[in-house]
């Protein structure tokens, strides 16, 4: 009798247990705006306990063994992965960035956060299958709201947009952006202009690991595309300009790219062509400055942009525009994350990101470390950007090789294998990486209605195993 006792009130115990872990995992009330019930889940989840500068431990954090566990996990999370703009954001009622709710999102879906060593012993921090459906909806609506670009059914929620946009912009301004993007007399010696590093006839790039300027000098980061970069939050890798015009006002002035000495040397050469200074003061009543020469570029740059990928007509509601292949290809780089970086219209361009974020890449590539490695440390100083770099847009990508801020991948199927060995801790088989290339492949795009393509034979680059170069380079 005692031991059916003792039993029965083991019994009601643990149904107690069940159920207060139950209620306390209830999701928020649906009589919340979503954005403080995406908050309130977040919060409860402890994110805010690993992803961030200032994380609260608790208190078993100061006991043996368990405490290193904890501030180790607390370490990788912040690590990777900075939660505070998103939970500012969602409690001031403000749009989020594209990159945190998809983050976020991915993580809710797969219910890998907050690990069981946490909600065992933080009840209410699971997230459970009405958690998870609730963050999918937000951001399905956050995306709808943000893009405006008429996606319908199940694809009105993908982390990938089509480039569907017109920009405003200013002919008379674009043309005279197209004429000094293509002019040699930016540099010092009338011998290099914008469109020697960013051909626009082979992807807006020169297809080179390092890029010649004046005198042959050479720098040290591999250019990125041209195409499409109106979509990118800041410019250049380090992120050191925050518009196109701030971007253009780099190269011309780089000892190493076209090392002219000042704007008022290149004024003084573009004045002295009197039909050119006509032409521009038309346009720019105030004439030659630095502030119209690279407006004028910027405006340029707007119009290059590649719509109508195959990719964006399947986006768009066309099924029959992408292969088995191909759409195999994108569900895998979902699966293993690499939309919750390379999101957006341009895949990318949206943040900066940890190169070697599972594995460590440096250490693995074995080149002496350059001052470009540094990444956005270069302008922050900050060791956590140490190693972080602006994402890279990944349209027009099989256009755009080699690849990496450092240009060591020469084939785009050697940068998917890399790229998800360090970023993802993947081996992906050769059938995945195939799909993967294929899905990439999928992401080009026509400019001025024509399909870009590439001049350059295949495979023919200028790659450098040396250190001899210098380092000042976009």
């Amino acid at each position: 009798m005692k031991k059916l006792l003792c039993l029965s009130s083991l019994l009601a115990v643990a149904a107690l247990v069940c159920i207060a872990y139950r209620v306390a995992n209830y999701p928020p009330s649906d009589e919340l705006p979503v954005e403080e019930r995406v908050y309130a889940i977040l919060e409860d989840g402890g994110c805010i306990s690993c992803h961030t500068t200032n994380a609260k431990l608790p208190f078993y954090a100061d006991f043996p063994v368990v405490g290193d566990l904890i501030k180790a996990d607390v370490e990788e999370g912040y690590r990777a992965y900075d939660i505070s703009a998103l939970m500012t954001a969602l409690k001031g009622g403000v749009a989020p960035r594209p990159v945190d709710v998809a983050k976020v999102e991915k993580v809710a879906i797969d219910k890998r956060m907050p690990a069981a060593k946490y909600y065992l012993m933080h009840w209410g921090s699971q997230m459970t299958n009405d958690k998870r459906d609730i963050i999918v909806d937000w951001a399905r609506q956050y995306r709808v709201a943000y893009y405006n670009d008429g996606l319908e059914g199940e694809r009105a929620g993908e982390p990938i947009r089509p480039i569907v946009a017109n920009f405003d912009v200013d002919t008379r301004k674009a043309i005279l952006g197209y004429k000094l993007y293509h002019d040699p007399r930016l540099s010092v010696d009338n011998t290099v202009s914008c469109a020697t590093c960013h051909d626009l006839a082979t992807g807006g790039v020169d297809n080179h690991q390092y890029s010649d300027g004046v005198e042959g000098r050479m720098g040290g980061v591999n250019a990125p595309t041209v195409y499409n970069a109106v979509y990118n939050f800041v410019q250049f890798w380090d992120g050191r300009a925050k518009t196109l015009a701030e971007q253009a006002a780099g190269p011309p002035l780089n000892p190493v790219e076209m090392a002219s000495t000042s704007f008022d040397e290149i004024i003084a050469k573009l004045a002295a062509d009197e039909a050119f200074n006509l032409a521009f003061t038309s346009v720019y009543p105030d004439g030659l400055t630095e502030a119209n020469i690279t407006n004028a570029i910027e405006e340029f740059e707007r119009t290059l942009i590649t719509p109508n990928s195959a990719f964006d007509k399947w986006l768009l509601g066309d099924d029959s525009a992408l292969t088995a292949e191909e759409l195999r290809g994108y569900e895998l780089f979902k699966e293993h994350n690499c939309a919750t970086c390379h999101v957006g219209i341009n895949l990318g361009g949206e943040s900066y990101e940890l190169m070697g974020l599972r594995r460590h890449y440096f250490e693995d590539r074995g080149l002496e470390l350059t001052e470009e490695d540094n990444g956005r440390f270069k302008q922050t100083g900050d060791e956590r950007d140490r190693h972080r770099f602006k994402v890279p847009g990944l349209r027009n990508v099989e256009l755009t090789w080699p690849y990496y801020h450092d240009g060591t991948r020469l084939t785009l199927e050697e940068a998917i294998h890399d790229m998800a060995l360090y970023q993802c801790d993947v081996e992906l088989t050769e059938e995945e990486n195939d799909a993967v290339e294929a899905f990439l492949r999928s992401l080009t795009g026509e400019f001025a209605g024509v399909k870009l393509t590439n001049s350059n034979e295949y495979g023919v680059v200028n790659v450098h195993d040396d250190d001899d170069h210098d380092h000042d380079h976009e």
